[in-house]
Formats: structure tokens, C-alpha cells, sequence
């Protein structure tokens, strides 16, 4: 159930970097966007599984939270902090005009 979560809201967010930068800049970026973010998930859930196999045994707490569950938990923070640094523009609503 965490990873459906984790997964939907990686989903969420994706379509939404997607949507701005398509609408901001052009397709290709928005398309590069998107493979940036695809390799920094694949290569983040790899990395954070080798983590996560050093502190907890690959059951983790039980059915509800496996030890994908706990890499991919890690892997969510670490892209939360860098993607707020990445992306502080499309959040921060810079490109609202002030009157």
C-alpha cells in the first residue's frame, strides 16, 4: 500500500512538471523533464534499496512495510529536498504577475 502511494504520487508529481514546463517552454523540455526524472527515480530506488538492505532485512516491519517500502520512503525524501531546490521556480509562483 506505501508503494502504490509513493508510486501514484511520483505520477502526480511528473504530470505536473510535464504540464508547466509544456506550457512554460516547449515540448522538448518538458519531455527532458520528465527523462530526468525517470533516471533520478530508477537510479534513486536502486541506490536507496542497497540502503535500506544494510538497516532492515528485505521483510522490513511485515506485510504493510517491506523493505521497498522503507527504500522507496527514503528515496521520496531525498527527491523531495532536491527537487525543491530544482524546481523552486514552477512552485514558488514567481510567474504570477504583480500589479
Amino acid at each position: 500500500m506505501v508503494s502504490a502511494v509513493i508510486f501514484t504520487v511520483h505520477f502526480i508529481f511528473a504530470l505536473i512538471i510535464f504540464t508547466k514546463k509544456w506550457q512554460d517552454e516547449s515540448i522538448s523540455a518538458a519531455l527532458l523533464n520528465i527523462g530526468l526524472i525517470a533516471i533520478l527515480f530508477s537510479v534513486g530506488w536502486t541506490i536507496t534499496g542497497m540502503i535500506s538492505g544494510f538497516i532492515m532485512k528485505p521483510k522490513g516491519l511485515g506485510i504493510f512495510f517491506t523493505g521497498d517500502d522503507f527504500s522507496l520512503t527514503l528515496l521520496t525524501l531525498a527527491e523531495y529536498f532536491f527537487y525543491r531546490m530544482y524546481y523552486k521556480d514552477v512552485f514558488t509562483g514567481d510567474d504570477k504577475g504583480t500589479q
